[in-house]
C-alpha cells in the first residue's frame, strides 16, 4: 500500500475520531437535559430519590459524568439499565438487540444490492424500451413506499400460512425471511435507479466511445470499464442506507416481534432509560461513522483521483 494511500486513510481516521467525541458529547447533553428523570419511582421519598442518585453517580457535575462515562466506555461499559432492565448491564441488552439488526440490515442489503445492479444493468443495456420502462416503475414504486408497507404482506402471509409472521428464536432462519425481504425493497429500488442512471451516464460517455473503438468486446467494455465507474455513487448511497436498516427498523421490527436495536431504542425513550438511550445513540452515530469511512476509502481505492485530490 503506497504512503499517499496511508495518509489518505490516517486523515479520514482522525477525522472520524473526533466527529464520534464531539457526536458522544452532544448526545450526552441532550440526554441530560431530557425532560423527567430515570428515578422515576413516585414512591420513593427525597431521601431515598437521593441515595439512589448517589449510587449511580448521577449527583456528581455533569463534567465529572462526562469523564467518568467515557472511561467506563473505554472499558466497554456502558452503565445499567434504570427502567426498562433494572440494573442489567446495558452493553449485554444493546450488544444482542444490535446483532439480530445488524443480520437483518446486512442480509437486505446484500440482497437489495444484487438484485438492484442486476435491474440497474438491465435497464441501463435495454435503455427506452419496455424492459427500461418495466425496471423503473419497480424503482419508483420501491422507493416511494416504505418498508413497513411492504411488511404488511407478511399478514397476507400469514393467512396463508406460507412464513411465520413473528420472530422464533427457535425457528429463526425461516421466521427471518419476511421481514428481510420487506426491508431488501428499499434498497433494491434505490440501487437499480442510481445504477441506471449511472450506467447510462457512463456507457455515451466519450471514454466509452473510444474504448469501443479500440475493439474492445462487450462483456469487458461493461463490467470492467461502465460498471466499475457507475459504483461511485452505488457505494455512497449503501453505507447510509445499511445503517438505516440495522437501526431504523423499528416498525418492522414491531410487525415481526423482532427484539432488534429500533425497538429497544424506542423502549428506553419511554421509560427514560438515559444509558440506554445513550448507548443506542452513540452505537447508531458509530455505525454512521464508520460506513462513511469505508465509503471514503472505497472512494481512493476505485478512483484514486479523489484520494490524490483530497491529499493535495
Amino acid at each position: 500500500m503506497s504512503n499517499s494511500t496511508l495518509k489518505y486513510i490516517g486523515k479520514r481516521l482522525v477525522i472520524s475520531l473526533i466527529t464520534l467525541f464531539v457526536i458522544l458529547m452532544v448526545l450526552f447533553l441532550m440526554v441530560k437535559f431530557l425532560p423527567g428523570s430515570p428515578i422515576n419511582n413516585e414512591k420513593l421519598s427525597a431521601s431515598a430519590r437521593a441515595a439512589i442518585e448517589a449510587q449511580y453517580g448521577l449527583d456528581q457535575p455533569i463534567p465529572v459524568q462526562f469523564v467518568r462515562y467515557i472511561q467506563n466506555m473505554l472499558t466497554g461499559d456502558f452503565g445499567v439499565s434504570f427502567n426498562l432492565y433494572k440494573d442489567m448491564q446495558v452493553s449485554s441488552l444493546v450488544g444482542s438487540a444490535a446483532k439480530l439488526s445488524m443480520i437483518y440490515g446486512l442480509c437486505a442489503v446484500i440482497i437489495g444490492t444484487v438484485i438492484g445492479m442486476f435491474l440497474g444493468v438491465f435497464a441501463a443495456l435495454h435503455k427506452n424500451t419496455i424492459w427500461d420502462t418495466i425496471a423503473t416503475v419497480i424503482s419508483v414504486i420501491g422507493v416511494s413506499i416504505p418498508s413497513f408497507v411492504f411488511a404488511m404482506l407478511i399478514l397476507f402471509a400469514s393467512k396463508l400460512r406460507l412464513l411465520p409472521t413473528s420472530y422464533s428464536s427457535s425457528n429463526a432462519i425461516k421466521s427471518s425471511i419476511m421481514p428481510i425481504l420487506a426491508l431488501s425493497v428499499g434498497v433494491i429500488a434505490n440501487v437499480a435507479r442510481f445504477t441506471r442512471t449511472e450506467m447510462v451516464s457512463v456507457l455515451t460517455s466519450e471514454y466509452m466511445t473510444l474504448a469501443k473503438a479500440k475493439g474492445l468486446d462487450r462483456k469487458t467494455l461493461i463490467f470492467k470499464h461502465a460498471l466499475r465507474n457507475a459504483l461511485i455513487p452505488v457505494i455512497t448511497i449503501l453505507g447510509p442506507i445499511l445503517v438505516n436498516l440495522m437501526t431504523g427498523t423499528m416498525v418492522v421490527e414491531k410487525i415481526c416481534s423482532v427484539p432488534g436495536l429500533g425497538k429497544l431504542l424506542i423502549n428506553s425513550i419511554l421509560s427514560n432509560d438515559y444509558n440506554i438511550i445513550l448507548a443506542c445513540s452513540f452505537l447508531y452515530a458509530a455505525m454512521y461513522i464508520f460506513m462513511m469511512l469505508i465509503i471514503d476509502i472505497s472512494y481512493g481505492i476505485i478512483d484514486p483521483r479523489i484520494r490524490l485530490g483530497k491529499d493535495d
